[in-house]
């Protein structure tokens, strides 16, 4: 510090003085702590003539500790309102470059869709809903006992093949991606107390060939009901039920026979569909029956005091009757277009 002159009136305001110079010309906040520091740190003058007041005589120190501290006060007080001033004017700025103009014309997005197999699940559940049915869920990886064994489809039955079921290794598991929707009612069948009446929604997997009428991965709508004095009578007016809700009042079933493990008696179901592309015709929509009472058993139900019947239908070939689809394809592939045919663009 020999090269600080002595304290004067005149060295401290020129002191000041360049001081406030320097706090003026700063062009932001940034520049500004290097001024605080050339004007106010240990190494400015200000503070070389503090340091001085050590060896200033006595009866002179408070003129000479006033006189420094009330130049010290000075560029303190410059400082903070030029931080103030700066700091502000720099918000100003962020808050300028971030603002969006609220008037112009947004970047067009291509919206999606709800997917047609959702929507026409959705119809399907509304249906039963107002019916009083319940709608029910379960796991898409199900073990064998559910997905088979409960449903009386024996060991050797086609369907456990390797060629018609998706198993899960390790084998010893005995895990099946499933192959309908059935094991939802055995759940249900296991967990609920009588009466039940339910509709079981939901993807299954079977090792079909992706072609135009067949997916590996595809959509069921099981129902079931349980109760005592249950007929082929009930389930025949909830099916023509369904389709006159769906296809028109038109619309109607008839009941062929077949052969279910699941049911017994069991029937393929055929719809009329009033309004088909081709002309009004007859279509094979599902399978049906009187739930076989080996199930009933399995599940802890007396076949002598319940009844009850079962049917399914397929997701995709509803929406394929009631919307003229012609390649399954077209549902699995992703593409927006083919959504956006079937309304509830989001």
């Amino acid at each position: 510090m020999s090269d600080v002159p002595e304290i004067s009136p005149e060295g401290v305001e020129a002191a000041v003085a360049d001081a406030l110079a320097a706090i003026a010309d700063a062009p932001d906040t940034a520049a500004l702590k290097q001024v605080r520091a050339a004007h106010q740190g240990e190494g400015s003058r200000l503070a070389a003539f503090n340091a001085q007041m050590r060896s200033v005589p006595k009866e002179r120190k408070a003129e000479f500790g006033k006189l420094v501290g009330q130049a010290r006060g000075r560029v303190t007080q410059a400082l903070v309102a030029r931080e103030e001033e700066l700091a502000e004017a720099e918000t100003h700025a962020r808050l300028q470059a971030e603002s969006l103009d609220i008037t112009a014309i947004g970047s067009r997005t291509r919206q999606g869709a709800r997917h047609p197999i959702a929507l026409m699940q959705e119809r399907i559940c509304d249906h039963f809903v107002a019916m009083g049915w319940d709608i029910a869920e379960g796991p898409e990886l199900e073990h064998e006992w559910f997905n088979f064994d409960s449903l009386n489809i024996d060991e050797d039955h086609p369907a456990r093949q390797e060629q018609d079921t998706f198993y899960v290794d390790p084998a010893e598991r005995h895990l099946v991606l499933r192959t309908q929707t059935s094991p939802v009612q055995m759940r249900t069948m296991l967990e609920r107390d009588l009466p039940i009446h339910m509709l079981s929604p939901g993807k299954v997997a079977r090792t079909d060939e992706f072609d135009a009428t067949h997916l590996p991965v595809f959509t069921q709508a099981e129902g079931l009901v349980i109760d005592k004095g249950i007929t082929m009578a009930h389930l025949k007016g909830t099916l023509d039920h369904l389709a006159k809700q769906l296809f028109g009042e038109e619309a109607k079933t008839r009941l062929r026979t077949n052969h279910f493990p699941f049911t017994e008696p069991s029937a393929e179901f055929d719809l009329w569909h009033p309004t088909f592309s081709g002309g009004a015709r007859w279509i094979e929509w599902g399978g049906c029956g009187m739930v076989n009472p080996h199930v009933l058993r399995a599940a802890g139900i007396d076949p002598e005091v319940y009844s009850g019947f079962a049917f399914g239908i397929g997701i995709e070939r509803a929406l394929m009757f009631r919307s003229d689809v012609q390649d399954m394809r077209d549902m699995a592939e992703g593409d927006v277009r083919f959504s956006e045919q079937f309304g509830m663009v989001v």
